[in-house]
């Protein structure tokens, strides 16, 4: 049987690790609900679980703005099957475009995850933590940047209506 040709996932065009903002979504292997919903407890604040997987992606997007000085991760929500942020590069750095920071994101929250899995605390997953790649848009401007914002933080109540939680 002939394999469909994947179609790229980046710009063919674009340089990605140009300073500019970047609205990324990645998505758990086979979209299988492996972390908590962050729900909204007034005034756009969000109440903080204290589940070991929700704290692996916690800790680990702390510690890619580590890595990667030249980078902030402006807003984020952790979703049950996936997770939504902004990442703006700063300005220039080589081996420090959007791809490095997934790549870096991705293969630690996977070995974190997997120890926690090993330590008998988090759901086993089949082989893969994430998907193979994840969905960017390149935020253009002011107003693409304000509505990615808010539909970050809409992103709980919708997702609970579509799948039928009460919150």
């Amino acid at each position: 049987m002939e394999l469909k040709e994947r179609k790229p996932n980046r710009l063919g065009y674009y340089d990605y690790g140009q300073p500019g903002s970047y609205f990324v979504t990645l998505c758990t292997h086979n979209r299988i609900p492996l972390f908590e919903m962050e729900p909204i407890v007034g005034n756009g604040l969000r109440a903080v679980p204290r589940s070991p997987q929700n704290l692996i992606i916690r800790k680990w997007i702390k510690e890619t703005k580590n890595k990667f000085p030249n980078i902030t991760i402006d807003k984020y929500v952790i979703m049950p099957d996936h997770l939504h942020m902004v990442v703006t590069i700063l300005e220039r750095h080589a081996g420090r475009s959007l791809p490095d920071i997934m790549q870096f994101f991705k293969t630690m929250t996977t070995n974190d995850y997997i120890r926690g899995v090993k330590a008998g605390i988090l759901v086993p997953f089949d082989k893969k933590l994430w998907q193979k790649s994840y969905y960017d848009h390149v935020i253009r401007n002011q107003q693409d940047y304000d509505e990615i914002w808010q539909y970050i933080e809409n992103n709980p109540a919708k997702w609970m209506l579509i799948h039928h939680v009460d919150p």
